[in-house]
């Protein structure tokens, strides 16, 4: 996507025919495009007073040959991309009298409110023709209608019908329906698949779906979060032990390869896994053996295995902390998922889908459906429009964290409301960037600082950000910069440092008795991970 989008007053010369393919309009969007598909301009419904309406599409493809498009109350009709039959707008309060869209230079389009419906865009009401860039429709431009009905323009792909199917994804944008795409190919065969995407991106959902279409979908699907692991504990919950291995192994441990044997095993922060972890991997990818931690007998395991990670591993071999084989091996298939700003068209689709089971918790899944055509929208467009615009840089985590605050703070009244406090809690987008047009997608933000190196930070440093993040490694990492990962390295290179492994169950035993069991009040007097704190305890039968 371009750092600077211009937003300028449509021009008066001839427009051309727009060229909608892969090397012009799809500019930010250009990774997602393959081969035989077919974008066109569209508009899709994400706030209307029917929410059952909610991503419902009308597709443009008059602009694609050089003819303009009306849309107005009564035209035409917007329908379910896997629907045959459709309807129009239809709300009373818009206007019978229609705007015009017609196809602008360069890919782009133009905007006529005409007569029509009031139409804003970014809080900001169109007084007179606007152009949109090719690259600003590829991000996808709210527009609101009357103040009652948002739509999203944007491109959508012509030959793609479904925007919901088996696989369990919501949403019928051109990226999303690139990943059916992947996940049907590669799920009936038995190569590893590695994920990649951003926190919160779903990339879970596209493992479950993998395996539920594979021809394991009787058989286990295991998910494990290597991010969650404590270093010290990786190899024996993915691989086992054997009783006496190490301290604290009072018996055999199956570990997460054998719970899964002859299914699918997912990985999540593949990119977390300690050196001698990643040759364990490899092994088992290249032999179908693993060794349990403490036997010298292999045993064999038939497990399809899914990996994900939002790291650069191609960075992270560089820099010597993954190795080259492994990400060959883990990448027999590689599956992309845009990130949610890739998918403004999905969001009202998304928040309707995430608010609705959050109101059915509620005893109130009534307040989708007002009894009067005139009620006032349940997701007003103001307010849509400013999920439509956010960064969501937690993906559909976060979206589905700010529905679930919009339902509860807005509880008993008819309309989501977003009063002040849950602004500043939720800090939604509001308005335009300074200097930008409000409607612009967002501007390339500043490069978030680089990472340190672990030779640069001092014990002193590492024990004041251990206990100002209470002994949580991750945050602790985050906040000096380094990946999770060197915590470990840190402590093990430090002589007053110490990890939850190291730990004797005497010293475990008199403090949970000491501290009355609070795992809080141990991780302060032991200083280590809580979390792998909490794993002993469980180990030795204290928990």
């Amino acid at each position: 996507m371009p750092s600077e989008v211009c937003f300028a007053p449509g021009v008066s010369s001839q427009p051309r025919p727009p060229a909608w393919d892969h090397s012009t309009a799809d500019v930010s969007r250009s990774p997602l495009t393959e081969e035989g598909s077919r974008l066109v301009p569209a508009l899709t419904i994400a706030s209307h007073p029917r929410a059952h309406r909610v991503g419902e599409r009308l597709l443009l493809e008059a602009l694609a040959s050089g003819r303009p498009m009306r849309v107005s109350r009564n035209e035409p009709d917007f329908m379910r991309p896997e629907g045959a039959l459709g309807m129009h707008l239809a709300d009373p309060f818009l206007s019978r009298k229609p705007l015009v869209l017609a196809p602008a230079a360069e890919g782009g389009i133009r905007l006529e409110p005409g007569e029509g419906s009031r139409v804003a865009v970014g809080g900001e009401v169109l007084r007179e023709p606007w152009e949109f860039s090719a690259a600003e429709v590829a991000a996808g431009v709210p527009l609101e209608l009357a103040g009652r009905v948002l739509l999203v323009l944007h491109l959508a792909d012509a030959s793609a019908r479904e925007a919901e199917d088996a696989l369990g994804m919501v949403g019928g944008s051109v990226g999303l329906q690139r990943v059916r795409q992947h996940i049907t190919r590669v799920a009936d065969l038995h190569v590893p698949v590695l994920v990649r995407g951003e926190t919160g991106s779903g990339k879970e959902l596209i493992a479950q779906a993998i395996h539920r279409h594979s021809t394991r979908r009787d058989k286990p699907f295991v998910s494990v979060n290597l991010g969650a692991i404590p270093r010290e504990l990786a190899a024996a919950e993915l691989f086992g032990a054997r009783k006496g291995a190490f301290t604290g192994a009072v018996r055999d441990q199956p570990g997460f390869f054998q719970a899964a044997h002859e299914g699918t095993l997912f990985l999540d922060e593949v990119g977390e896994a300690p050196p001698e972890v990643q040759v364990m991997l490899l092994r088992v990818l290249e032999t179908g053996q693993l060794y349990p931690v403490g036997e010298r007998t292999p045993i064999a395991v038939d497990v399809r295995l899914v990996a994900a990670t939002d790291a650069n591993l191609e960075q992270q071999i560089q820099e010597g902390r993954f190795k080259a084989p492994l990400l060959h091996r883990l990448s027999g298939y590689s599956i992309r998922v845009p990130p949610l700003r890739e998918r403004r068209e999905d969001i009202g689709l998304l928040f309707h889908h995430f608010a609705r089971a959050e109101l059915e918790a509620l005893g109130e899944a009534w307040r989708l459906t007002p009894e009067a055509p005139t009620a006032e929208p349940w997701l007003p467009s103001a307010l849509a429009a400013r999920l439509v615009g956010h960064r969501w840089s937690g993906n559909i985590r976060e979206l589905r964290n700010v529905a679930r605050q919009l339902v509860i703070g807005s509880r008993g009244q008819p309309c989501l409301r977003l009063d002040a406090q849950l602004e500043q809690e939720l800090a939604l987008t509001k308005g335009a960037l300074p200097g930008r047009p409000a409607h612009a997608p967002p501007a390339v933000e500043a490069p978030a600082a680089p990472r340190r190196k672990p030779s640069e930070i001092s014990e002193e440093e590492l024990l004041a950000a251990l206990q100002r993040n209470d002994w949580d490694f991750q945050a602790a990492a985050d906040q000096l910069r380094i990946h999770r990962s060197s915590i470990y390295d840190l402590i093990e290179k430090s002589p007053h440092l110490r990890t939850a492994g190291d730990l004797s169950p005497e010293e475990i035993t008199r403090c949970f008795h000491e501290c009355q069991g609070d795992l809080d009040a141990m991780t302060r007097r032991l200083q280590v991970s809580k979390r792998a704190l909490g794993r002993r305890v469980k180990e030795l039968g204290l928990g």
